[in-house]
């Protein structure tokens, strides 16, 4: 859809020229003085009365690529030996421990795959489903189903690999699905998840396949001779052509199925190429973990390499304890340009860059963009980076971020310029409307743009529920200006519509701008909070302990949540800002059960609702044991 023509009558038109100045003695980076690598900072306001306004960008959308492929076919012709995607690979075959595919062997290969699905003459309407984790063979698949017009759904490996064999949640998500061919990289692994599953798909794996029977090997598809089919079913795409499902997290246990079109993934990245200029002139380097079942690896980082026709090596750790050990491991060989992860993959990654000064060397060496999103950045995480990258070189860190979600493809709203703190999460991209409506005394917002999905997958009373009267999808975030005067300043993250509550005395409690209050406060001893008293007197806390935290006794880790409580109670921000009771929970949240997503953010509603228990507990009269007071 076009966003309508803004007459200006009725808009305020903002802008600024990014200079250079200085920050703690250190010149910015040339990059905020160049136009040409990264755009100013613009915006449009129009008001429409009683408090609503809509954002946008002045600058308008550029034509985009009518689907996915246009990108692989464009670098397999122009830059053919590039290095495109890379896994880790042991092997004297792989003596630095990467195997590596240029852009012409993944053409050959998405080529020999694509015709091996039109060969087993899938039903049509039918979804191909990966069940493991980011790898080559993922990869090839994904792109080939999406060359000839098939969408691909890639779920969350975890569901497959519960303790106990439980797979009645993987089993739903497949029924919801019903997909023509399911793939895994191990038989042995994830077979068994499709055993009773409901479903009868063509099976293909990338090992074991000759152990369940009627598998194919996925070897059997990539030997497959292109023929002029796969072009033909190519050219038969539109940008209205679904590409990809994804799941939304959903705190209900029955996650909704999003329609990703071509347009939506190529309309998403062409705002960011018009925003970060830089990457049309520079290929990105990427080493990246986040997970192509969310919508940031996905589609933000993955499609932002095709697109710019840059390398990703694909990272086989994980912010965990002990898995980020390997992606620290990768860090001595890959020395990426543009760095992606979540708050929490930051935190893990800190320790060890700032005692090992030539590896931070390495890391921040080329960098020209830290990234954080899926969750809000702690100040102490913000500032130990920050602080870590002055150490070892002269340029500035430019920490940055964006807003959206997977209806969202995902970017909607990105910081372009440099911030001193977390907090602002940037401006409207070009083609993006960006609407703010009064909801519970918080501003709603609400979006619209070529890059919205259409709808969720055989569900129209959700996707009705989805869209206001003039087509904006209503995301269920919260924001506001972070000055009213200036909107060039940006938007402020304001929570999640759904989480906020009311105490009993009618204040209401902003749950996400809170969990960051008190996490940092609490740092580095916890590793995130989940704030309790919907309908009662007093905001209390479920505190999930870090790596630090639990290595500390519990009368050890108790002092320290008592010290943060009073920090926060010195500050005197009121009820609805000052938690007065915590409990400390046992291990860390179920990412099986959906307390956390593959990105390391806590689901408040489903935690809440899983550990009602331990709220009861929380505010038992007398109080316990447990129970942590200032």
């Amino acid at each position: 859809m076009n966003p309508p023509t803004v007459a200006a009558s009725d808009t305020t038109m903002a802008t600024t020229a990014n200079t250079a100045t200085a920050r703690h003695g250190i010149v910015r980076a040339a990059v905020f003085d160049d136009p040409a690598q990264l755009a100013p900072r613009r915006v449009h306001k129009r008001e429409l009365g009683g408090g609503a306004f809509v954002l946008s960008c002045p600058e308008a959308l550029q034509p985009y690529a009518r689907c996915v492929g246009v990108w692989l076919e464009h670098w397999a012709a122009h830059t053919p030996e590039a290095i495109a995607f890379a896994e880790p690979a042991a092997g004297p075959e792989h003596p630095d421990g990467w195997h590596r595919l240029s852009w012409r062997v993944l053409r050959q290969q998405v080529g020999a795959v694509a015709q091996g699905l039109l060969n087993l003459a899938l039903p049509e309407g039918k979804p191909v489903v990966v069940l493991s984790d980011n790898a080559l063979d993922h990869l090839v698949l994904l792109l080939a189903g999406m060359h000839v017009g098939r969408a691909v759904c890639t779920v969350s490996s975890g569901y497959c690999r519960l303790a106990g064999g439980d797979f009645a949640r993987i089993h739903g998500i497949l029924q919801a699905l019903d997909p023509a061919l399911v793939y895994a990289s191990d038989a042995a692994t994830y077979a068994p998840a499709l055993v009773q599953a409901g479903v009868q798909p063509v099976q293909v794996y990338s090992q074991g396949a000759g152990s369940v029977p009627g598998a194919l090997p996925f070897a059997q598809l990539l030997a497959t001779p292109e023929t002029p089919a796969v072009m033909a079913a190519f050219e038969r795409i539109t940008p209205d052509t679904h590409a990809k499902y994804l799941l939304t997290s959903g705190s209900t246990g029955h996650p909704k199925v999003v329609i990703n079109t071509h347009r939506m993934l190529c309309a998403n990245q062409q705002m960011l190429a018009q925003t970060l200029r830089f990457l049309d002139a520079e290929k990105p380097v990427l080493l990246d973990w986040l997970p192509w079942s969310h919508t940031f690896g996905g589609n933000h980082n993955t499609n932002l390499v095709l697109r710019a026709g840059g390398t990703l090596y694909i990272d086989d750790g994980k912010p965990l304890p002990g898995a980020i050990n390997q992606t620290l491991k990768h860090l001595h060989s890959v020395q990426p340009t543009v760095y992606f992860n979540v708050p929490r993959g930051f935190e893990m990654m800190l320790p060890a860059l700032e005692a090992d000064e030539a590896l931070a060397r390495h890391f921040f060496g080329r960098l020209r963009m830290a990234f954080y999103a899926g969750a809000g950045m702690p100040v102490t995480t913000w500032n130990r980076l920050v602080a870590l990258c002055e150490k070892v070189r002269e340029e500035p860190l430019w920490l940055t971020t964006s807003w959206g979600s997977t209806e969202t493809a995902p970017a909607a709203a990105f910081v372009n310029w440099q911030l001193d703190a977390p907090g602002v999460i940037g401006l409207p991209l070009p083609g993006v409307e960006l609407k703010f409506t009064p909801n519970g005394g918080k501003l709603e917002m609400r979006v619209r743009g070529d890059s919205i999905f259409p709808g969720y997958r055989h569900n129209p009373e959700a996707t009705a529920a989805a869209f206001d009267e003039e087509g904006f999808y209503k995301i269920g975030d919260a924001g506001y200006l972070a000055d009213e005067a200036d909107p060039l300043q940006g938007i402020v993250f304001n929570g999640r519509v759904a989480e906020d509550f009311k105490l009993t005395s009618g204040t209401w409690v902003s749950v996400g701008t809170l969990r960051l209050k008190v996490v940092a406060a609490m740092a580095p001893y916890v590793q995130d909070v989940v704030v309790t008293g919907h309908d009662r007197s007093e905001i209390g806390v479920l505190v999930f302990l870090s790596e630090a935290g639990r290595a500390l006794g519990p009368g050890e880790a108790a002092e320290k949540v008592r010290t943060g409580l009073r920090t926060l109670k010195a500050e005197q921000a009121g009820s609805s800002q000052t938690p007065v009771r915590a409990l400390l929970l046992e291990g860390g949240p179920s990412m099986a059960a959906g307390e956390i997503t593959d990105k390391g953010y806590v689901n408040q509603r489903l935690v809440l609702q899983r550990r009602a228990t331990e709220v009861e507990a929380l505010y038992a009269p007398g109080g316990g044991p447990r129970i942590i007071t200032p």
